[in-house]
């Protein structure tokens, strides 16, 4: 069984808009590195919109993009991606995949978890929220920017049940000042 690690640029005060983090060849080439150590990608609908609107024209060129861009890009097409919808059916980006979410989102994320002995990388900040309600986030991979975004939509909204306790596995500061920071769920 693979484990589901949550994913996301993050600033300080805990913005998640995705255009307040560095993109730099430098975080480009951490996200891609990190995609490659994980068999499967997933995402809710808005996150999958937002992705499939851009990132195939960079893969196929016809957008210009810095080689750390590009590879990204590239990589990210022939891997296989999960998108949970209960309003879309019909994900036309290459290898990518429906689960209908619902009230058999757990089963239907074990199951995706137990299929991809690599691991598969979540990331979408309001999914990851649900999906953390229901227990299933193993692993946290989060890129700290030194930012403060001072605005919204921030990590975890919506609340948890309960505080996640975490162990600290890997600290790693980047050249731009952002932080590559790694922990594991501390289960009890």
């Amino acid at each position: 069984m693979g484990l589901l690690t949550f994913s996301l640029n993050l600033t300080l005060d805990g913005c998640i808009d995705h255009q307040e983090g560095i993109a730099d060849d430098e975080t480009h080439a951490f996200f891609t590195q990190l995609m490659d150590q994980h068999g499967a990608m997933l995402w809710g609908r808005a996150t999958y919109e937002m992705m499939e609107g851009y990132w195939p024209a960079v893969a196929r060129g016809d957008m210009q993009a810095p080689p750390a861009v590009r590879e990204w890009a590239v990589k990210l097409e022939a891997k296989p991606k999960y998108v949970v919808s209960s309003t879309r059916k019909d994900f036309p980006w290459t290898q990518s995949h429906h689960i209908a979410g619902g009230a058999d989102l757990l089963e239907q994320v074990q199951a995706l978890k137990n299929a991809t002995p690599a691991g598969v990388l979540l990331g979408s900040g309001q999914l990851a929220a649900a999906l953390d309600a229901l227990d299933l986030i193993d692993e946290y991979r989060f890129l700290m920017h030194p930012r403060i975004a001072g605005h919204g939509p921030t990590l975890y909204a919506s609340g948890l049940p309960g505080t996640r306790r975490l162990e600290l596995i890997a600290a790693a500061p980047m050249r731009n000042g952002a932080v590559a920071l790694h922990y594991r769920r501390a289960r009890d």
